[in-house]
């Protein structure tokens, strides 16, 4: 016989509320305390979180922790994937040479997807195989291997922690996530937890964000997950789940679980090892039930119930269970602050040269901010749709080649270019100089053949705002990706048995935000 849906959710929430005592006994005995993302005590905060819990989001005692564990573990020694840094940090002794393949592995991968990241990480561990060898090298010749991988801050810490090993702390990499957060620059809670757990063996939990979405879907964790009370929930979750005997393989095992099987969009809930514990399942299970009203008498269903008032760690009221979406109904997806948006003119410059190839004019960067110690062209910050760009930006080039033939300046398109907190849209200009005498080469820039120019240590915005040049000029060959890039129809030349601009471009595919605690550029 069919019950009602209120009667039935009134006898789920006494099963939960039975529960209470002895799930309370277990937060107050096995479960780690959280700690403040930098390490340091709170202990107000941890009261405040403590009370303001449901034991319907911890583990209710540790015989659940450890079927948590072996499941995990087990699934991983099964199913893990093949991975460069894996394989060097397994097969290294030497405790310092592994964990700096850790590192330069864990900074590769934050925001970055694991397959673009393949190929950086091998040819950067073939040119600096040591932390000894990074120490030696320039930034010049860091950023140039960065080149593509993007947010560019990160290899210049890198280095930084690199020279820092080697000339202060006598060539041994600090072995606790505590010292590694505390002593090496760019290493935040995450990095160091990682590095920990996997080189040296210590039993601390990570977070990121495969996790992040494992534990809110495990726990059925709905508040914001960037809220300093969830992220402070789900550092003692993971701590309380980690492995002592294994830390680092399942560290590893709920990172790839995450990003393998519990992803974002459309999870393989069927191949999930620990689906039997994941609240977010059952609660998929009972809407259903409920929805078809046949719920059996005999089934055992547990939901959230607080003693008193909203419970922090679930959704908002405001923020309705979406049937469509399933247990990707967690972890509530934070709003984003849209990046602000900027507009520059920005001109390539070429000249021809005495010993043959044509050369490209690049100015450098600053050595702090976005993009810093990069190289560039020319450029100039615009107002959208200013009627002065054009004129401010052949003063720009002026001040670095002296000067030049206004009349040859012309716009060639736009490249619209999104940093992690820029939308920045670039007005393409192109000057060649053909006859003229070669200008000279002033501090800070350089001029370089089309060849030098692609394995410079140049941004991916500035490959995009090349490649528009390079369409337009007679004679060029076109690049076969695509980027967003508009071309006005005035510069346009068709010609019979000419492609199309789409034949000319490819996409440019964007890596993926997979790692949280990225340091800003």
């Amino acid at each position: 016989m069919k019950k009602p849906r209120a009667a039935v959710e009134r006898r789920c929430r006494k099963q939960a509320s039975s529960q209470a005592g002895r799930e309370n006994h277990a937060l107050s005995s096995s479960q780690a305390k959280p700690s403040a993302p930098d390490g340091l005590a709170k202990p107000q905060e941890e009261v405040v979180l403590q009370a303001s819990v449901s034991p319907y989001h911890l583990f209710r005692d540790a015989a659940e922790v450890t079927v948590f564990r072996e499941r995990l573990l087990s699934w991983y020694d099964q199913e893990k994937r093949d991975l460069p840094w894996r394989r060097r940090a397994k097969g290294e002794v030497d405790l310092d040479r592994r964990a700096y393949a850790v590192w330069v592995s864990e900074v590769m991968l934050q925001q970055t997807q694991v397959a673009t990241v393949i190929n950086y990480y091998t040819r950067w561990m073939q040119k600096w195989p040591t932390l000894q060898d990074l120490a030696r090298a320039s930034l010049e010749e860091v950023n140039q291997l960065w080149a593509g991988l993007g947010y560019y801050s990160r290899g210049r810490r890198l280095q930084e922690g690199a020279r820092k090993v080697v000339e202060e702390l006598g060539g041994h990499v600090p072995r606790t996530a505590e010292t590694l957060q505390r002593l090496l620059p760019g290493v935040g809670r995450y990095t160091a937890g990682a590095i920990a757990s996997i080189a040296f063996g210590q039993a601390t939990g990570v977070v990121d964000g495969n996790v992040v979405r494992v534990l809110c879907r495990v726990r059925a964790i709905g508040a914001d997950a960037s809220s300093t009370l969830v992220s402070q929930q789900l550092w003692s979750l993971a701590q309380e789940l980690v492995d002592p005997a294994r830390p680092g393989d399942f560290n590893q095992a709920a990172m790839e679980l995450g990003a393998t099987v519990c992803t974002p969009q459309r999870p393989l809930c069927s191949q999930c090892p620990v689906q039997s514990l994941c609240r977010a399942h059952q609660r998929v299970e009972r809407e259903q039930l409920l929805t078809s009203q046949s719920l059996p008498g005999s089934l055992d269903v547990e939901e959230c119930a607080p003693n008193t008032g909203q419970c922090q760690l679930c959704a908002p009221p405001t923020e309705p269970w979406d049937q469509t979406l399933g247990v990707a109904n967690f972890p509530r997806k934070a709003s984003r602050r849209p990046p602000r948006e900027e507009c520059s003119a920005i001109c390539v410059l070429e000249q021809p040269w005495a010993l043959g190839d044509a050369r490209i004019l690049l100015v450098q960067r600053p050595n702090s901010g976005l993009l810093a110690g990069l190289w560039e062209f020319p450029s100039v910050t615009v107002v959208p749709s200013g009627q002065c760009q054009r004129k401010a930006l052949l003063q720009e080039l002026q001040s670095w080649a002296g000067p030049l033939p206004a009349s040859r300046l012309q716009h060639l398109g736009q490249v619209v270019h999104t940093f992690s907190h820029i939308k920045l849209t670039y007005q393409v200009y192109g000057l060649a100089l053909e006859g003229q005498t070669p200008v000279t080469t002033p501090s800070g820039a350089r001029w370089l053949t089309r060849e030098e120019f692609h394995t410079a240590a140049v941004s991916t915005a500035m490959k995009k705002v090349f490649r528009v040049y390079e369409g337009q000029q007679p004679g060029t060959c076109k690049s076969s990706r695509r980027s967003q890039v508009s071309i006005p129809a005035s510069r346009k030349r068709p010609s019979p048995g000419q492609q199309t601009l789409d034949s000319f471009f490819r996409p440019h595919i964007p890596t993926d935000a997979s790692k949280l605690n990225i340091a800003a550029q």
